[in-house]
């Protein structure tokens, strides 16, 4: 048995860590039992027959909250004190909100595909499902202990079967889809098919009629059209890796985050997401979102608009198509480029190099052929990022064809350079070295010409040979820009390009469009670890949708969980997946439903990426145990639905780190589209009000050789830090494991209980601020909640020692101005101002002799949304039966916020010469009265008359003498 220490026998009631670490487990425990955060649904719709999670119609007609946090992924590290801060940040406003009337759904779930559980798998054995099923018991246990507020009947995982069926559900209705211009909406892929086979809707260019077109050509032709098709396109791939990774998964160097392999770029048949087709409206939509302008921006700018025009350039019987934002240089094009991975070059590659081929443009080759060749070898092993990067030394070659200007018909040489990307625009590019900085570099490189097409506003003059730089204006006129029926001359750089648009439309050459730097969303992986594509090839190789009876179509288990890797730098290798190896449950015989019996079919080898899970998570919050439906509409509706504020519907508040600022926030905006479009959901934005917090640092301690050393066991002398003897650096940076510099929740709950740390947390400044962590720090919230339980129990006795009296007028200033204070900063989140002004009450009430019983239940119900266990605590002691969670929140009598009084400032010749003690609410022209009738005024003046009085009521006068 421990001794008791005597502060434990003097105060055996104290409010320690070992009382709160009791009080927080009892209250979790009755909160969980009791069902205190469930939040209930309306009545579903005639359509649904089960458990919809629907009931008290009080609650249900209350005004609602759907509070959420970003999807977390379930380390095998666990949590560090850095993971929970956006966590508790949105259950304090869950809290909040319930407290101020509201239905508040607020839940969390786990996005648990994805790589590392499989990496995890490769190097263990171990079934990724159950490392990620250990992985999220242990993490759920530390955030249990945080009390946070969670609906756990919604709560699920990404990988359990009945939640990806449903993601698969979906993939399947955009697979089924197609984008409409003429309406700007997608509509199933079965009308535009009908279309076609009606002759309602010809055929495009190129394409033979429908109905002479085979099962594998009419597939092909839907495949231009829908919104998820496969088909051959540059992806980065990973021989190092074994799979094709996204372009976020790969560094600024070319490498691969994971492992740091070798990336190449390669051509390989994949499933992609049409979402350019939504481009417009992802990026008109912004408009209707409130989201931090930082991340519209990176939105809008990794969206790209830009208008220009089309132009065709012919070459031999071909053309090459190019997108320009410049139409009105078209004269000044002297010669073009291709990406190296342009389709038509290899068409275009003639034979010999043609008669005057320049040495610098034939790379030291003999031929246009191997020239090109060892070119394109060259440029896969680069990354986009070095591609684009601004080298001052270009790169390139020439094809040995010759294009034509459609509007000079001058011949120009046809290049392939690595900064020309298949990623944006046609992956081809008229040069105009005059006015382009890069094609100005490259035309010098390789000696070609330049026209000046743009008139210089300086004194350089109309030579580009002698100039220093590009120029590029759009304010200046138009030069050497005129031939046959098509003149610019004199014309401003707007005019122009009006001018060219109309002549390219009349020449069916071209015309004036729109274009975008988003590319098609990559969607597959060469990976076990994710879901199934619900999709099967025929003897044919048409792809066909698995009907909905047959999903989910769940994962087989498999003995090696690894995709085939190779040499990390053989570009050559080509994928070999994990479920390719499984050919029981790859070759099957099936009855899709569609008239044809049973066939031999080869399903899909791919998984999807781990974004498809979360793409869509926030709608299965509101139904999560629907089996008939995605979503029931009349809790969708409920929701998510458009209505006064939320012009565009969707969750109220969506909190998490802003290295989401694109991908995930662009992914889920174009899946949230397609589903309103075919009418699943009624909400065509997912989250309307967006909060990204900052992040929790500490400090990383490093030895004389750069090694991380264990922050815990450093020492400091006189400004210096010592490991071990040693003197070490020390530098402010993330927290993590493996920067020996993390701190676990578990540690802060042990020593001063979990409120404590919630306190800490947002008490540390503004949420959206990075902050470093500081543990010694944390005993100033603990103390806090001391006085905050000496202020109502007796530490000897255990009794309360509140009493039935009415406050003195100075206290019920102090209650109501923090209520009114706690009620602004929490409706605004500002969560460390909120905790001050709780602090500044308590700090007032512990000075009282008695404190009143209606100031301590005011103060408890203030901390109840910050601190929820001793809130909780306090406030059944103080004799309540009901829970603090759902009791009103405190209101401010008005009479009390304002000051009865303040302080005015009379100045004369600018020194002060009184202070007179007014209400709040005085008007002008009365305290003007007041002040000039003060003595000490009336001295200061004398006989001097008064040239100007200055009044800003209530806290200042200034009076000029004459």
């Amino acid at each position: 048995m421990s001794e008791t220490t005597p502060a434990e026998a003097t105060a055996p009631h104290r409010y320690t860590a070992a009382l709160a670490a009791d009080i927080e487990a009892r209250w979790q425990d009755s909160w969980e039992k009791n069902g205190v955060y469930e939040a209930p649904n309306p009545p579903p719709s005639k359509a649904s027959s089960h458990d919809s999670l629907a009931g008290d119609s009080e609650v249900v007609a209350r005004p609602k909250k759907f509070i959420m946090d970003m999807f977390p992924y379930p380390s095998g590290a666990g949590l560090h004190v850095g993971h929970p801060l956006g966590y508790i940040a949105t259950d304090v406003v869950a809290r909040y909100h319930r407290m101020t009337g509201h239905n508040v759904l607020h839940t969390l779930g786990f996005d648990a595909f994805g790589l590392p559980a499989e990496q995890y798998a490769v190097q263990t054995g171990t079934h990724p499902r159950v490392s990620t099923e250990a992985n999220i018991e242990n993490m759920s246990a530390q955030l249990r202990r945080l009390g946070l507020g969670h609906d756990q009947r919604r709560s699920f995982k990404t990988i359990d079967p009945d939640y990806y069926k449903w993601t698969q559900w979906i993939f399947l209705q955009i697979f089924n889809s197609w984008y409409d211009p003429e309406v700007d909406s997608a509509r199933p892929i079965e009308e535009l098919r009908r279309q076609f086979s009606s002759g309602e809707r010809p055929t495009p260019e190129g394409w033979r009629e429908w109905g002479q077109l085979s099962a594998l050509e009419q597939a092909d032709l839907l495949g231009e059209y829908r919104l998820a098709y496969a088909s051959d396109a540059p992806v980065n791939w990973c021989p190092g890796l074994g799979t094709v990774l996204a372009n976020e998964e790969v560094t600024a160097d070319g490498r691969s985050e994971r492992g740091n392999y070798p990336v190449f770029k390669a051509k390989l048949r994949q499933w992609n997401m049409r979402i350019t087709a939504y481009a417009d409206r992802l990026l008109k939509d912004l408009d209707q979102v409130d989201w931090p302008e930082a991340i519209k921006l990176q939105q809008r700018n990794w969206i790209g608009r830009s208008e220009g025009a089309r132009v065709d350039f012919p070459v031999g019987d071909a053309r090459i198509t190019v997108f320009t934002t410049r139409q009105d240089t078209l004269f000044g094009a002297t010669y073009m480029v291709l990406a190296p991975e342009h389709e038509l070059v290899d068409s275009l590659v003639v034979d010999a190099w043609p008669e005057g081929t320049r040495e610098a443009w034939t790379g030291g080759y003999d031929t246009p052929r191997a020239a090109v060749d060892a070119y394109r070898a060259e440029a896969a092993s680069k990354s986009d990022v070095e591609r684009q990067a601004d080298a001052k030394v270009k790169t390139g070659v020439f094809t040995g064809a010759y294009a034509t200007n459609p509007v000079s018909g001058e011949r120009v040489p046809v290049f392939i350079a690595d900064y020309v990307l298949m990623g944006y625009g046609t992956g081809a590019i008229m040069a105009v070295p005059a006015h382009d900085s890069r094609d100005f570099e490259f035309a010098r490189a390789f000696e070609l010409p330049m026209r000046c097409v743009v008139e210089p506003e300086d004194d350089r003059g109309t030579d580009p040979s002698t100039w220093e730089e590009a120029f590029n204006s759009y304010d200046a006129k138009v030069v050497n820009s005129s031939h046959g029926s098509l003149s610019l001359d004199g014309l401003t750089v707007t005019e122009a390009k009006e001018h060219v648009n109309q002549w390219l439309t009349e020449q069916g050459i071209g015309e004036g469009t729109v274009n975008f730097r988003l590319r098609d969303w990559l969607f597959s992986r060469q990976r076990y670890w994710g879901e199934p594509f619900p999709i099967v090839y025929d003897e044919e190789g048409v792809a066909h949708a698995l009907p909905e009876s047959m999903l989910p179509l769940e994962l087989p288990e498999v003995d090696d969980y690894s995709p085939r890797t190779f040499a990390p730098d053989d570009a050559s290798a080509s994928p070999e997946t994990p479920l390719s190896r499984n050919e029981e449950w790859v070759d099957v015989e099936l009855d899709l439903g569609d008239g044809r019996g049973v066939r031999r079919y080869r399903r899909e080898t791919n998984t999807m990426p781990n974004w498809a899970g979360s793409c869509w998570y926030e709608l299965r919050y509101l139904d999560p145990h629907n089996p008939d439906m995605l979503v029931d509409p009349e809790i969708d509706r409920y929701w998510m639905a458009p209505r006064e504020g939320l012009p565009a519907g969707g969750v109220d508040l969506y909190v998490g780190g802003a290295e989401h600022a694109v991908l995930h926030l662009l992914y889920a905006r174009f899946w949230s589209k397609v589903l309103y479009d075919l009418g699943h959901v009624s909400s065509p934005e997912p989250f309307h009000k967006l909060f990204n917090q900052g992040m929790i640092q500490a400090y990383v301690y490093r030895d004389s050789r750069g090694i991380a050393v264990p922050a815990a066991e450093v020492e400091e002398r006189d400004g210096e830090y010592y490991y071990q003897g040693e003197r070490v650096s020390r530098l402010l940076g993330k927290m993590g494991k493996s920067l020996k510099n993390a701190v676990t929740p578990n540690e802060i709950c042990d020593e001063y209980g979990a409120d404590t740390l919630r306190l800490y947390e947002m008490a540390m400044g503004p949420l959206e601020v990075s902050r470093p962590w500081d543990t010694r720090a944390v005993v100033g919230q603990f103390r806090l909640l001391q006085r905050l339980w000496r202020n109502v129990i007796d530490e000897a006795t255990g009794a309360v020692t509140v009493v039935d009296a009415e406050p003195d007028e100075e206290t019920l200033r102090a209650l109501h101005k923090a209520i009114d204070g706690v009620r602004q900063d929490l409706d605004n989140m500002r969560f460390n101002t909120a905790i001050a002004k709780v602090t500044e009450l308590n700090n007032h009430v512990t000075k009282l002799s008695e404190v009143p019983r209606s100031v301590a239940e005011a103060m408890v119900l203030l901390i109840a949304p910050l601190a929820p266990h001793v809130a909780e605590e306090l406030w059944h002691r103080l004799g309540h039966d009901d829970t603090v969670v759902h009791h009103e929140f405190p209101q401010a009598d008005p009479r009390y916020v304002v000051d009865e009084t303040v302080t005015c400032v009379v100045q004369v010749k600018g020194k002060v010469r009184a202070r007179l003690e007014v209400p709040p609410s005085i008007e002008e022209a009365d305290l003007e009265r007041q002040a000039l009738a003060d003595p000490g005024v009336v001295k200061a003046l004398g006989d001097a008359a008064i040239r100007k009085v200055i009044v800003r009521a209530p806290k200042l006068v200034n009076i000029v003498p004459g």
